[in-house]
């Protein structure tokens, strides 16, 4: 398929099913190396799970250098420096079947593979790329990411780090101190963040603990007691006088807030893959349970209040799936769309990730959302027991609140993909004046009357997510208009639009995948379009609260009757006929 999609042009564009990909469209050796994770981690990870939550820290290293010498952690580095070479959604998805076990684990190996390891596959001049990637593609070396400070964490350029040039003009000098930082207990690699002299900018650096000069002037404070991923090592990380070569700047001077936003572009996506087998395994566990459960002589599994809930798990778990994977494949395309083009994949590849730095923040928030409802309902389902650390069900909800935290909080991340869509267009990167104003047209004209033809499979769930996106470019174009450019300030309107940018996304992308592979009368057919109902509601009362908070008098009134016309149904789905048949689909299965 060739790449014919932007990053962000979902919202202007009428996507066919046939240009998404899903994960039922996986090819011999990607399903070859789904078998091989999922295999590995059910038999040697899953009986030993409990040593996570003992804080084994060594428990953690040792299954990463099993995952190395497995080839697991060089997937995405190219094959010059010891990697497989292998592409963007194939690193997605061994970051899905690796992590799902436990969040040390996950946290682990998504730190390594990810904003350990990309900064000098991406930026790293050849020497460094030589010198420091092969170890790291085979797990000889673990990687760790120095960016958060006491006083900088999601103001990341605002930290106080400090490199100074020596007399000689050999060595930076570093002086400062990082905080959480994961896998710093055992890594050998670090990437870090300093102002060299009074920069305005931070500029990122690498080097390997072994090359210091004097191995006290990298010092670390005690592991952090954390309320989940309790065996994933986070310690502080002291500079003190530290000498680090000139040569071990990496990417150019003052470019480091642009190496650590793209490292975190790909880490947002695959962070969105780490929550996928967990909530397989939420699902799996909390069926089973239920099944066993006996309550007034029958198991729990027969309520409807249980039966609701493990439909509602079982659609964020194909939601998210289908968001995540989509968003993967268009990275790919785009990357080799551009080495097509002639730039070498190290550009190509920054590019291509960027380029869908929306999608992997909208992925982000609403995955890891999802991932501890899931994990909540989880709970609840097991009642009492659930909260006893004699079930697995506890750790899976402390460990999937860091999700929420990490890779940039989910505030900040719904902050970013309004952000970014209103920054391309106003640089004419992405066209929404034009449908904005297309919109503005329709809602001064007079309604049709006509009842649609919907007998098509999928017919009205595809149009009502084309009139989600009027309300998009409706609400955000209205406020726009108002605020300008300190609609940045705005930040209350800034969520109402991300929840209704978030919604889109991932209904389409359920819808899409539903149509293309399974029929009409499909368990994945129920659940898109169950999904599609609670989202309108999300985005119903997302966009009513914005309007209220700018619009006044006759526009107002404009803009909420826009509302009705656009999220109005011509046929209801009936959502608990087809909740139900969700559960029992999944229940008789016994997982997902």
């Amino acid at each position: 398929m060739s790449h014919t999609i932007k990053g962000g042009e979902f919202l202007i564009k009428n996507i066919e099913a046939k240009n998404i990909f899903s994960i039922e469209e996986l090819n011999e050796d990607q399903k070859m190396l789904q078998n091989s994770a999922q295999e590995f981690i059910d038999r040697e990870v899953y009986p030993n799970r409990e040593r996570f939550e003992k804080k084994d820290y060594s428990y953690t290293e040792e299954v990463m250098r099993k995952i190395g010498e497995l080839g697991f952690l060089g997937i995405a580095v190219p094959e010059a420096y010891g990697g497989m070479g292998m592409g963007f959604v194939t690193s997605v998805l061994a970051c899905d079947f690796i992590s799902g076990i436990s969040g040390s684990l996950g946290t682990a190996y998504g730190a390594h593979t990810g904003i350990g390891t990309l900064p000098v596959v991406l930026y790293g001049t050849e020497e460094q790329k030589q010198k420091y990637l092969p170890d790291l593609a085979t797990g000889n070396h673990f990687g760790a990411y120095c960016l958060t400070e006491p006083d900088a964490g999601s103001d990341a350029n605002s930290g106080k780090t400090k490199a100074q040039l020596s007399e000689d003009g050999k060595h930076y000098i570093i002086n400062g101190q990082k905080m959480w930082i994961s896998n710093a207990g055992f890594a050998e690699t670090f990437t870090f963040f300093a102002k060299i002299g009074d920069d305005k900018n931070i500029t990122g650096f690498v080097i390997n603990k072994s090359e210091l000069e004097d191995p006290k002037s990298l010092s670390f404070g005690e592991e952090e007691h954390k309320l989940g991923i309790r065996a994933s090592s986070t310690r502080q990380v002291f500079f003190n006088d530290m000498k680090v070569p000139v040569e071990n700047l990496l990417g150019e001077r003052n470019n480091g807030f642009k190496i650590a936003l793209n490292a975190l572009n790909v880490g947002r996506i695959k962070l969105a893959a780490a929550c996928l087998d967990s909530q397989r395994r939420i699902l799996k566990n909390s069926i089973n349970y239920a099944n066993e459960r006996k309550q007034f002589g029958v198991s729990i599994s027969s309520f409807g209040a249980i039966r609701k809930k493990i439909a509602e798990m079982a659609i964020s778990t194909f939601v998210s799936e289908s968001g995540t994977y989509r968003a993967a494949k268009d990275i790919q395309d785009k990357i080799e769309e551009l080495v097509g083009t002639g730039l070498d994949h190290q550009q190509a590849e920054l590019k291509g990730v960027e380029e869908f730095a929306v999608e992997c923040s909208i992925l982000k928030s609403y995955v890891s959302d999802l991932a501890q409802q899931t994990a909540d309902e989880g709970i609840q389902i097991y009642g009492g027991m659930g909260f006893s650390e004699d079930t697995p069900m506890e750790a899976a909800w402390r460990d999937s609140r860091i999700s929420r935290i990490y890779e940039g909080t989910n505030e900040i991340n719904r902050l970013l993909s309004v952000g970014m869509l209103i920054k391309r267009s106003l640089k004419g990167e992405l066209d929404l004046l034009s449908p904005a104003m297309a919109v503005g047209k329709e809602l001064m004209g007079i309604p049709s009357f006509e009842t649609p033809d919907y007998s098509a499979y999928m017919a009205q769930e595809k149009a009502l997510i084309q009139s989600l996106k009027k309300i998009f470019l409706m609400v955000s174009g209205s406020a726009l208009q108002k605020y300008k450019i300190e609609i940045e300030k705005q930040q209350h309107l800034l969520l109402n639009a991300s929840e209704i940018l978030n919604q889109i996304y991932m209904a389409e992308s359920a819808i899409l995948r539903a149509e293309k592979h399974f029929t009409e009368t499909s368990i994945e057919a129920a659940i898109a379009q169950v999904n599609l109902y609670k989202g309108i509601e999300k985005i119903t009362v997302a966009a009513r609260e914005a309007i209220i908070s700018f619009a006044e008098g006759d526009e107002q009134k404009m803009l909420l009757s826009g509302l009705r016309r656009f999220t109005k149904y011509t046929h209801y789905p009936n959502v608990v006929n087809l909740t139900e048949k969700i559960a029992a689909h999944y229940i008789a299965k016994g997982g997902y």
